[in-house]
């Protein structure tokens, strides 16, 4: 189970699309504002866990046109929430902004994450194989994720501080745009 923990650990606090749109939101809306995404995030992706260890995974994987589809959709997605972080007024944001990610976004984006299933796939081939049960792999890698992606929002709402200017905002939602685009597009090329 300690072999799993630093997985989870290394899986969930490293860059990615979602801890990236964590930092973005919560710089600009505040640490509050992005709990919903955090928690939406983290039990999506532990319920892609238990699913791809139930079986359901794998037979959605030995379709056909379903990895492709979920990758198109993804990077459609991925591509158009940096896109609007590019664009994204460089003045204060306010809090009824119905731009933001939400709970049912963020657990979306995970449906469509190809990134998010090989995590599952490998979680469930690697550690369950071990003997390691999947509700509990699931539980752990909720339990595991959620501080993680705290320590991102805690990072983006902490840099709100020195983005009080609208030109170094400015260049914060275009570097974390870019940061997206370019995390989202190596999962294909990789």
């Amino acid at each position: 189970m300690l072999a799993f923990m630093l997985f989870a650990f290394v899986a969930s606090i490293t860059p990615g699309p979602t801890n990236i749109l964590v930092l973005s939101n919560s710089a600009r809306f505040g640490l509050r504002a992005v709990l919903p995404i955090i928690l939406g995030a983290c039990a999506a992706a532990a319920l892609i866990v238990l699913a791809v260890g139930t079986g359901l995974g794998r037979t959605l994987m030995t379709l056909p046109y379903v990895k492709p589809a979920m990758t198109v959709a993804g990077l459609l997605w991925l591509t158009s929430l940096a896109w609007k972080i590019w664009a994204a007024p460089a003045t204060a944001v306010h809090a009824d902004d119905e731009r933001r990610l939400g709970l049912a976004s963020a657990a979306s984006l995970q449906l469509v994450n190809p990134k998010t299933w090989m995590m599952a796939l490998a979680v469930v081939s690697v550690f369950s194989a071990q003997g390691l049960a999947v509700q509990w792999l699931a539980l752990a890698f909720f339990l595991v994720s959620l501080p993680c992606m705290g320590c991102w929002a805690l990072l983006g709402a902490g840099s709100a501080r020195w983005l009080r200017s609208p030109r170094a905002m400015q260049r914060m939602n275009r570097t974390l745009a870019v940061l997206l685009l370019i995390s989202t597009w190596l999962t294909v090329i990789l």
